[in-house]
């Protein structure tokens, strides 16, 4: 049961996985005319949805959500998320293939010096060896990437997502997802055995280095600036650091989009105003889920 439980815990780290974007320093703030937020309005002939950035792990002050944010939730009949990671059943489901199969471990998969270097790690954040015995390298180095977050004072419980859910609920807003754990799942269990590896050590790597403490300050840098820009260079910077990181981003990250902008272009369809809460790195650049309605014809505004 105790595995079970660490196992759940695991896929709400790799549900938020997606959307974290690598980074670096941010480069000194410049003067704005006003306030910038993750925040995108687009405008359909009858309807209009809400694309907000989420970060999905944070801390309490960043709580209340910043003014416009909090009136384009209650403007919206519907809110749509990734995936409902309060949803229990679906969580523990998709939990089961994050896990080997016994008897084979997690330290019989992962080459010695890279599992010595993991082991290292694990003692840094007091984790025990044991918990993670079952799981395969890219939970494993899911759970250890969200270890630092925890080392610099975020939490999962104050992730934006949890926030968003748990305000649908307060305000009986009717709570739908845009993706669902079951097809984020899928797509991690797609993984191949080498790219699990890679992932892993890519991790260590960037543990190791404090690149992935560069990349938790840059990435709530760019989400509270409201600036996609800054999230894409930060998420260059990682690619040209790490083996194999550039692939894990086609994959985890803009081969979703069509997918995800057909679900949106759903609602704009439609006549209820929609709050679509997604990570971050998944409204930047050219390849965004921004630029892509703009391309598709709708009205894009940042607020």
């Amino acid at each position: 049961m105790r595995l079970a439980r660490f196992a759940c815990l695991a896929l709400s780290a790799l549900l938020a996985l997606p959307g974290l974007a690598p980074a670096q320093s941010a480069p000194p703030a410049v003067q704005a005319p006003k306030p910038r937020h993750y925040l995108w309005e687009v405008t359909s002939l009858t309807n209009r949805v809400f694309l907000y950035g989420t970060v999905h792990a944070g801390k309490a002050s960043f709580y209340p959500l910043p003014e416009p944010v909090q009136q384009a939730f209650v403007d919206s009949k519907v809110i749509a998320v990734e995936a409902d990671i309060t949803d229990q059943k679906a969580m523990e489901a998709g939990s089961r293939s994050m896990l080997l199969k016994p008897p084979v471990t997690l330290q019989q998969v992962v080459p010695a010096p890279l599992y010595e270097r993991f082991r290292q790690l694990l003692q840094r954040y007091g984790l025990p060896e044991a918990q993670f015995a079952q799981f395969k390298p890219f939970p494993a180095a899911s759970l250890l990437a969200f270890a630092e977050w925890g080392r610099l004072g975020y939490s999962q419980k104050y992730g934006v997502d949890l926030h968003i859910i748990g305000l649908a609920r307060d305000l009986n807003r009717r709570l739908v997802e845009v993706e669902g754990a079951k097809i984020q799942t899928e797509l991690m269990d797609s993984l191949t055995e080498k790219e699990g590896l890679q992932a892993l050590e890519g991790t260590v790597l960037a543990l190791e280095s404090g690149l992935t403490r560069e990349q938790i300050t840059g990435l709530v840098n760019a989400w509270q600036s409201g600036d996609p820009g800054l999230l894409l260079e930060v998420a260059r910077a990682y690619n040209e650091t790490v083996p194999g990181a550039k692939a894990l981003e086609e994959k985890f990250i803009w081969s979703r989009h069509d997918a995800m902008a057909d679900k949106i272009e759903s609602y704009l369809l439609g006549r209820d105003p929609v709050f679509v809460a997604v990570g971050a790195l998944h409204l930047a650049g050219p390849r965004g889920l921004v630029e892509i309605l703009k391309k598709r014809g709708y009205t894009v505004r940042q607020l």
